[in-house]
């Protein structure tokens, strides 16, 4: 059957290889983005280009070393990659055609909108973001936007905003929590760690916040934990301004040193495992944990490519996909 429809996953993108090179042109292009960074660009640009790229490209690229050592790729590319084939084999048969998209890297929105604007009648894209924000999946509605003002007869591309509300998702969570309990066994304090952003955004309007406290109560709801069970908190802070709060390494910490031994980390606003979750998590907050007297901090995988979210990426845009042509 030929694909009248094109589904593209999209996420935020990794380093092509795991150099200091690599890192910094990964590096550029999204920390330029204004929907990332919202500081005066003049400002912005000398902070950027005369104290980030030339020196933090380096000592990140040895973070990502360890995943690729690890992994053979970059983890988030290779359970991207994985994704897509799950989902191709699951759509097939209903006329769509399945791939994937980086916001910053390879392969880029603009690339794949212009792989496929002859070959489908349709395009879909799903963010990788359950949660909305502008930092993140604004960025996807920016760069489609400039790819269709270029066109002189424009696409028809649907985005899908956020799925944080999804039945589907929310279950998908609590059973991967309760999976890791089953075989591990449940540790003594869950951490429901978002990505954060910077204050002013919510004091902006940018709903995250809102969206991510719900998908945490959602979670704690269908797992049955009660409020001394369970902290939501706020990791990847960068700069001196305030971030969402509470900060995960303050909260890690602060468990530990009140007795805590054994905790578990979630962290729902990542789909994919990567550097914030297989680095930042699992070996920096793990070292702050044991540091003051912990004894176990135990990462809970993101949703991946597990059947449940495959199936749950297959309920979101089914409703999207244009009927097959007779």
């Amino acid at each position: 059957m030929k694909p009248h429809t094109a589904l593209l996953i999209c996420n935020l993108g990794t380093p092509e290889a795991p150099t200091k090179q690599a890192v910094r042109a990964f590096l550029k292009p999204f920390l330029s983005d204004p929907r990332v960074v919202e500081v005066p660009r003049p400002l912005w640009w000398c902070i950027l280009n005369g104290f980030i790229l030339p020196f933090r490209p380096k000592s990140i690229a040895k973070n990502y070393q360890a995943l690729f050592d690890q992994y053979g790729e970059s983890p988030l590319r290779l359970y991207t990659q994985s994704q897509v084939k799950k989902l191709s084999l699951c759509l097939k048969d209903k006329g769509v055609v399945v791939d994937y998209a980086f916001t910053y890297g390879e392969p880029s929105i603009k690339s794949q909108l212009s792989k496929y604007q002859d070959l489908v009648d349709k395009i879909v894209l799903l963010p990788l973001y359950p949660q909305y924000s502008c930092a993140t999946t604004s960025s996807i509605y920016d760069q489609v936007s400039t790819f269709q003002l270029k066109q002189r007869e424009c696409l028809d591309i649907h985005i899908i905003k956020d799925y944080y509300r999804k039945p589907l998702y929310q279950a998908a969570l609590a059973n991967s929590v309760k999976q890791f309990w089953e075989k591990a066994g449940q540790g003594e304090h869950l951490v429901v760690s978002f990505h954060g952003v910077p204050e002013r955004y919510r004091e902006k309007g940018d709903p995250y916040y809102q969206q991510c406290l719900e998908t945490a109560k959602a979670l704690v709801l269908n797992l049955g934990l009660s409020s001394d069970q369970y902290t939501v908190s706020f990791q990847s802070r960068l700069g001196r301004a305030k971030w969402l709060t509470p900060y995960t390494d303050e909260i890690v910490k602060s468990l530990a040193m009140t007795n805590k031994k054994i905790i578990d980390v979630i962290c729902p606003s990542f789909a994919v495992d990567c550097l914030e979750t297989l680095e930042e998590i699992a070996i920096e907050n793990k070292g702050y944990f044991t540091e003051k007297g912990g004894e176990s901090l135990r990462l809970i995988p993101c949703l991946n490519d597990s059947d449940d979210h495959i199936q749950m990426i297959i309920d979101s845009v089914l409703p999207f996909v244009a009927k097959a042509s007779e």
